[in-house]
């Protein structure tokens, strides 16, 4: 493989401190979101479903930026990263493979993501390319990020319908990533298993599968 290309949220970084702040800006429960979470990503939902089941009616977009005015927006740091993704990513640069890291996340989320200065040689969010998964559109931005052939490059993530399927659809190799709620839930589902090229537990994983 000479690309790999990796999902955010829960694949490179843990959503904990997301919900939690959401949680908190709507004054719920932290353990109530959380559980309504669980829920709607056992139905395959968006996972934004859970926020509209608390309030009806809500713009994400609208509450999102009042937020971010309160100086209670988006956060990212080190304590944020899974443990492996420094290792794994620095890994795979070493073996000569371009990695990209590429998900469903904000503008202001890439930004972030670029100060942590990750052993990545490309940073891009659906909101910085204007589309967003499982679109073709995003997987085609994805493959002109690769550098390389769809047969070449690996799409790494936890969410079925958001990475292993569509990155099929759009001829990449997939890697399933037993990782989070999606991850963990979906990693023995008959269609995930038959569609994924690999079915992993953790980013060194990919140093091994890795074929040239």
């Amino acid at each position: 493989m000479k690309t790999m290309v990796f999902d955010i949220g829960e694949t490179l970084v843990r959503d904990d401190r997301y919900w939690a702040s959401w949680a908190d800006w709507l004054s719920v429960p932290r353990h109530t979101l959380s559980a309504l979470v669980g829920a709607v990503t056992a139905q395959g939902l968006d996972n934004a479903e859970a926020l509209r089941l608390l309030r009806p009616g809500i713009d994400i977009p609208a509450e999102y930026a009042a937020r971010e005015a309160a100086g209670r927006g988006e956060h990212l740091d080190e304590t944020d990263l899974y443990e492996d993704v420094r290792p794994g990513l620095a890994a795979l640069r070493e073996l000569g493979v371009r990695v990209v890291i590429a998900g469903n996340q904000t503008i202001r989320a890439g930004e972030l993501l670029r100060d942590l200065d990750l052993p990545a040689d490309f940073i891009a969010t659906s909101g910085e390319w204007g589309c967003a998964k499982p679109s073709g559109d995003f997987f085609a931005r994805v493959l002109d990020a690769s550098h390389a052939e769809a047969r070449d490059t690996v799409y790494i993530g936890d969410h079925p319908m958001n990475d292993v399927f569509p990155a099929h659809a759009a001829g990449l190799r997939t890697a399933h990533l037993r990782r989070g709620p999606w991850g963990h839930l979906w990693a023995d589902d008959a269609q995930v298993r038959a569609t994924a090229d690999w079915v992993i537990d953790s980013l060194m994983d990919l140093t091994v599968i890795n074929d040239g």
